[in-house]
Order: C-alpha cells, then structure tokens, then sequence
C-alpha cells in the first residue's frame, strides 16, 4: 500500500489505485512539446495495469515493528529501500505474478511491466537493505525477467500482429519511460510529496531531443510540472483512498479491521503549468 499520515491518522491507498491514477495521468498526456504514447491502448494498458499483482497483498495489510502501516511513504520517495522490512521472497512473488498476469492478455504491456520491475530492482532498489543470504533470489529474479522480456518481444515479432516499429528497443525504452514517469507522478501525489522532485528520466520531446520534467508541490495535492506534458493546462484528477484514525496499530488484525471498515473516499489530484 501507500501512505499519508496527518495529525491524527493515516490515509492508504491500494497499489491498483495508485496504478489507476498513474494510468489517468499517462491518458491524458500529449500536448505541442510531447507527443502521445503509441500503440496508445497498449501502452496505457501497461500503466493502469502495472500493479495487478498486489491486490492481494493489500488486502492483507501488515504493520511494521512501530505499529505503521507498512506501506509506501514520503520518506522513501527517490529512493527503493527498507527490504529489511519485507520478505523477499513474497515480494517478488507479487512482482512476478503481476508480469503473468498481464502477459496471458497483453504481452506488449507485459514487457513495459517487466523492464519497470527489472528497473526498480536494479538501478533503484538499495542493495545494502537486503539480507546477504536473499541476494541470489534477487539476482535470479532480474535475470528471469530479463529472458521474459525478450521471448514476448520475439513472440510479438514472429505474431506480426503489431507494427515492427513499436517493437524496437528504442520505442520499448521510450514507453517504459513513460510508464516511469506517470508512475512517479502517482507516487508523489498518494504521500502528497513536498520536496523537490522530477519524473525520473529525460522524456522525447516532439521537436527532438528530451527534457526533464521537474514537479513542484503547490499545494495539498497540487504540483506544477514543468515543462507540462498534458493536454489541458490545469486537470483535476480523482485518487482512491480510505482513512484510517489511528497512529499506530498493535497487530496486522487491528489494521486490517480499521481499514475494512473505513469507506473509500476520492481525494483530488491536481496538475497545472
């Protein structure tokens, strides 16, 4: 899950709705600096999809050893650490099941899913918070995905269902960006991030070339991007969450029976040049 904490409580938020509004934040993206995604269903299928593999996870929510709700939270923006906190060996399981998940329908999205997994779990992920014996899970992990990638990319090539262009590993890294930066856009907006931040990579830019694309907090919810990549100048976007009035929770059950009682609510999610 995802957290934000406030005075009293904490509002959470499950990983398909976070994978949800990153998804509405990757529909609407496009304008005269930044061109669309294409294949677009494809691609937006990937980024609403990308967090299949956690809702049963999240629906099983565990505290941590100071009564948190274990979850994603502002202190780890930037950053893919606290594995202390996990088992390993579970984790990658949700991961992995959320690549088969989407693979049995859409392998093209299953690839983007993939190469964001691999991502997170190399480049970002913090390998000094996991314990030495778990390593070899990990590295035998990145290696299956990395062998998945390649046999759906070759099955979509002998298919000859999609347009060789879109299946080159220049547009592949291109839409896996992108699946990046709407991703962390989600995040920021689920921990309502208040710090300096951008959407990870450089994005292709209509004209040629590529630019960062830096976020700054303007208010609860509320980030200017700049340089802006939706179509309208201002959006207001809808996050699914429920609120939970506890600082700290004795057991997984005390959680999970706060959080089954507690109604979801939309929250609003605003961008703007």
């Amino acid at each position: 899950m995802l957290r934000f904490e406030t005075s009293d409580g904490w509002w959470l938020v499950t990983h398909p709705d976070h994978a949800h509004l990153a998804g509405e934040f990757a529909s609407h993206w496009g304008n005269a600096f930044f061109a669309a995604p294409e294949p677009w269903e494809r691609v937006l299928r990937a980024i609403y999809r990308h967090d299949d593999g956690w809702r049963g996870r999240d629906a099983m929510p565990m505290v941590t050893k100071a009564g948190k709700p274990a979850a994603f939270s502002s202190e780890l923006v930037g950053k893919y650490s606290a594995f202390e906190e996990i088992d390993l060996a579970a984790y990658l399981k949700v991961r992995r099941e959320a690549v088969q998940l989407i693979a049995q329908e859409e392998p093209y999205a299953a690839i983007l899913i993939s190469m964001h997994t691999y991502n997170l779990l190399s480049e970002r992920a913090d390998r000094s918070t996991i314990r030495t014996e778990d390593l070899p899970f990990l590295d035998e992990f990145l290696v299956e995905q990395k062998t998945l990638q390649r046999a759906l990319r070759e099955r979509l090539l002998e298919d000859g269902e999609m347009d060789a262009d879109h299946l080159t590993l220049e547009s592949l890294d291109k839409h896996f960006q992108l699946l990046q930066a709407c991703d962390n856009l989600s995040l920021l907006s689920c921990v309502d991030f208040d710090g300096d931040a951008n959407l990870l990579h450089a994005l292709p830019l209509k004209s040629g070339g590529a630019s960062e694309v830096k976020v700054e907090r303007v208010g609860e919810r509320s980030f200017r991007l700049t340089p802006y990549p939706f179509a309208e100048q201002k959006i207001v976007f809808k996050l699914r969450a429920r609120y939970v009035p506890s600082k700290s929770f004795a057991s997984n059950e005390e959680l999970k029976a706060a959080l089954d009682a507690a109604k979801y609510e939309e929250l609003d999610v605003s961008v703007t040049s």
